[in-house]
């Protein structure tokens, strides 16, 4: 099934059912974040950023939440 096929079948969803769609893939794109940060995490792809969040945490650049 292709992407204009998905938008074609889209259309005829009752709004009910759009709803629970759109929930789904917002759950569905929120754990593809969530493995992608772990995976470059486990990479150490953010180890330069983190250094630097340290750093400015120490230099009391920060504030709590």
């Amino acid at each position: 099934m292709g992407v204009k096929e998905i938008e074609r079948a889209i259309t005829e969803l009752s709004p009910v059912e759009l709803a629970e769609l759109a929930a789904w893939i917002e759950n569905y794109q929120a754990q593809q974040w969530d493995k992608q940060i772990e995976e470059d995490l486990e990479a150490g792809r953010l180890d330069a950023l983190l250094k630097q969040v340290d750093k400015e945490y120490e230099a009391g650049l920060s504030e709590p939440l």
